[in-house]
């Protein structure tokens, strides 16, 4: 190991740091979007909440990590140039469509970086074509799962509280509605914070030609940089997914929040990133479809559907230019 590749390796962890960042900014605030859609807490308290449970989440699983960072690409054949492209594109597209307000996914983000900057270093040969798959597959039916699930759940709730006063019910959920948001943090730290730790690893690996193993340290960090990006930015995407979307009451944003957390739970058990803001924004618009399909502003959606469209390609043509070029440079 050289200094450049000591130099090459601290650049990537730092990237990592800083797409976690991003991650607050834009994913991490759809864990937030109900509770503060309904007005149960403030901008301020949910954005501390959602922070630390975003911590606890991202140290208490690496099944998500270990595909990332081994699971795409064979992480023999990448280099540190190309895992400094693949974070780079996701925070650059991350960054840009926050600046509008867009609620993309941080997970296609960096999934498709990965795979851009793997078929320029290392061959399309060398792109695991079952886990790729199996993360496509994860990522297209969360949404599916976490609308389906929340229309289900909303309609079971009318039933059971049809004789409930709305007020005694509006309390009971507002208190709820809090553990609801703190599950689902919880859950996108255990998810979409294990990407961002996955990169870390891979980079390592590359950096100590050892196997990719996620450690304590990355943890961490990954976690922190995620809260202190829900901290200091997230306000754009919560007013987007919290209130224009449909509106909400406690016992809709309660049944939003728990439908996304137990789909993304799931999926990370089983080490499959998918997208928060997918599952969050379907999750909301089962709820509202209960009440009508004139409830859903559909305008809103056809905006955050475009972004997520154009997502997959932006991201994995951006880590293939950039791949070659560092390439080239070092």
């Amino acid at each position: 190991m050289d200094n450049i590749d000591t130099i090459l390796f601290f650049v990537a962890v730092g990237l990592a740091l800083s797409y976690a960042f991003a991650n607050g900014l834009n994913d991490a605030a759809n864990a937030l979007a109900t509770v503060v859609g309904t007005r149960v807490l403030s901008p301020a308290a949910a954005v501390i909440l959602g922070g630390s449970m975003n911590l606890v989440g991202a140290v208490t699983g690496t099944a998500v990590a270990k595909t990332i960072g081994k699971g795409i690409v064979d992480p023999n054949y990448m280099t540190q140039a190309a895992v400094i492209a693949a974070i780079l594109a996701a925070v650059v597209w991350v960054v840009f469509a926050t600046r509008f307000g867009f609620p993309v996914s941080v997970s296609h983000s960096l999934v498709a970086g990965v795979m851009g900057a793997g078929v320029a270093t290392a061959g399309l040969s060398r792109i695991n074509d079952t886990v790729v798959i199996k993360v496509i597959l994860a990522l297209g039916f969360s949404p599916i799962l976490g609308f389906t699930s929340a229309f289900v759940l909303m309609l079971i709730l009318y039933w059971l509280f049809r004789n409930w006063n709305l007020s005694n019910a509006n309390k009971l959920f507002s208190k709820l509605q809090i553990l609801s948001a703190a599950f689902l943090s919880y859950s996108h730290g255990k998810n979409d914070a294990q990407n961002a730790i996955g990169i870390m690893a891979l980079g390592w690996a590359v950096y100590s030609s050892q196997d990719v193993i996620v450690q304590p340290w990355m943890q961490i960090s990954c976690g922190l940089a995620i809260g202190v990006g829900t901290a200091l930015g997230g306000w754009r995407v919560i007013n987007t997914l919290g209130s224009r979307v449909t509106k909400l009451n406690p016992a809709s944003g309660f049944i939003a929040n728990t439908a996304a957390a137990g789909v993304i739970e799931a999926a990370s058990q089983i080490g499959l990133p998918v997208s928060t803001t997918h599952t969050s924004s379907s999750a909301i618009m089962g709820v509202g479809v209960t009440h009508g399909i004139l409830a859903v502003r559909w305008n809103v959606i056809k905006g955050i559907l475009g972004a997520w469209v154009i997502t997959y390609p932006i991201c994995a043509v951006l880590g293939w230019i950039l791949a070659k070029i560092l390439g080239i440079i070092f």
